[in-house]
């Protein structure tokens, strides 16, 4: 068996390395990094030389997005703990109220600044950059889950999950892509991370199912062998870029090993090895409410295996095409046309019911969680949850303020039981990506700024 280094379609002179480049071996193709043009990649998670404890729980981060905003009137939290009082469309989180964080008044002010009503104001969800109007230039600033996994993704089998219920759309709206309205994490300024929706596919990308997994060891020996050879050709600036590029397929390698074995020699231990559901199966899953509790229990699978530590999901696409019909009393309806309702009464109390019913599906993940022991803690205990939408009034496209729910105690981190208003404390406190910046902190990742901020939210 052999591997093969060969060039693709960039043009290639019998005196020159051809600039880009695969290494292949038994039919896997690794791409090579752009020689003589790329960027040096910086590793910016050795210079910070994070340090964690490897003998507790890790800190996971999970972010449930909900679209088109609340129904203001019913959407408060008062006083402390078990005495805490919650408006009508928090209802469902009344078992949980000594585990959750309600903050009002945080928000993004490019979403503010921005003219275009959704899609202008949906993508910087987690990232709190501008969000651009030219549907020639998709662009978006990288989300603080991408920052998370770029940092401490290598420590688990898939460095984040980004799921949902909805497709990721391609068709234009008001003239720009629906992309913006079908993702809120961004791997880069103008890449989306993949949006998984089948619950089969992520259970396989978790767990495995011994199908097509070309690339192992056998391979990677073969790979790095071929790359070392081709850098006695290289000149020191591209030797460079190639060492880099070596890093990350021992990375790879590494996350082999990892998977390779369900036991570690010292330290924290994950309470489960093996999946404890079934393979869903292959279809999509017809039924909505269903597929929400699938695609949670995936992301409480993939947290206890410890084979992520960051996921997000999107009950809804922002202008969502979601029908709510399987509510009862809600008949038939869009929920875009329920969250833009002109004060009609009777549309007003239908989306109290939307509201009710996206709070359920926290409170189920809460649950979950919270039922899952880890040696003293929960799983809960051991997480930072944020519940949240992009608009604050559905029908007003209100951005001046998000509703945020954060849950989990962050392994000590994070005191609960609380109502946080920064409404009125001006601008420079309330940022969304303040708060961004002192979640990162509890997951061991310690950034001078992000998106707007370069402050810590106070008293969190």
């Amino acid at each position: 068996m052999t591997t093969i280094i060969q060039p693709v379609t960039a043009p290639c002179f019998a005196s020159r390395t051809s600039r880009r480049r695969f290494l292949y071996g038994t039919g896997v193709g690794l791409a090579l990094p752009w020689l003589e043009s790329s960027p040096v990649r910086s590793d910016d998670s050795a210079k910070l030389g994070t340090a964690y404890d490897s003998s507790q729980p890790p800190v996971r981060f999970a972010c449930l997005y909900f679209s088109n905003g609340v129904e203001p009137k019913h959407w408060w939290a008062r006083g402390r703990g078990s005495s805490m009082q919650l408006g009508p469309g928090l209802q469902p989180l009344l078992p949980y109220r000594e585990d959750i964080v309600f903050l009002r008044g945080l928000f993004n002010e490019q979403s503010v600044r921005n003219s275009s009503a959704h899609l202008g104001r949906m993508p910087n969800l987690l990232s709190g950059a501008w969000v651009s109007l030219d549907q020639n230039d998709i662009r978006v600033g990288r989300t603080m889950d991408q920052a998370l996994a770029k940092q401490i993704g290598h420590r688990t089998a898939v460095p984040s999950l980004a799921l949902g219920i909805e497709p990721t759309e391609l068709r234009l709206e008001d003239g720009l892509s629906m992309i913006y309205g079908s993702c809120i994490s961004w791997a880069s300024d103008t890449r989306p991370a993949t949006k998984e929706i089948y619950p089969a596919r992520a259970f396989d990308l978790l767990v495995g199912d011994g199908k097509g997994r070309k690339l192992d060891r056998s391979v990677l020996d073969q790979v790095l062998a071929d790359a070392k050879k081709l850098k006695l050709r290289l000149g020191q600036s591209d030797r460079k870029k190639l060492d880099e590029y070596l890093e990350s397929i021992r990375d790879i390698e590494n996350r082999i090993d990892r998977a390779s074995r369900e036991q570690r020699l010292e330290g924290w231990t994950p309470t489960l090895t093996e999946p404890n559901m079934v393979r869903p199966d292959d279809d999509l899953p017809q039924n909505v409410p269903d597929h929400m509790r699938l695609i949670l229990d995936l992301v409480v699978l993939a947290f206890q295996m410890d084979k992520t530590r960051i996921a997000t999901c999107m009950l809804n696409n922002d202008l969502s095409q979601m029908n709510f019909g399987f509510l009862d009393g809600v008949q038939g309806s869009l929920h875009l046309d329920l969250t833009h309702n002109g004060r009609d009464p009777a549309l007003e109390a239908m989306y109290l019911q939307t509201n009710q019913f996206h709070v359920q599906q926290f409170a189920y993940l809460l649950q979950r969680l919270k039922a899952i022991d880890e040696g003293g803690q929960t799983l809960l205990d051991s997480s930072l949850l944020m519940f949240c939408s992009n608009l604050f009034d559905g029908d007003k496209h209100q951005a001046d303020q998000m509703p945020i729910v954060l849950a989990g105690r962050g392994g000590g981190s994070l005191q609960t039981g609380r109502v946080l208003d920064y409404l009125n404390r001006g601008d420079e406190h309330r940022r969304a990506c303040s708060l961004y910046l002192s979640l990162m902190d509890r997951m061991g990742v310690h950034l001078p700024r992000f998106g707007d901020s370069n402050r810590r939210l106070a008293n969190l």
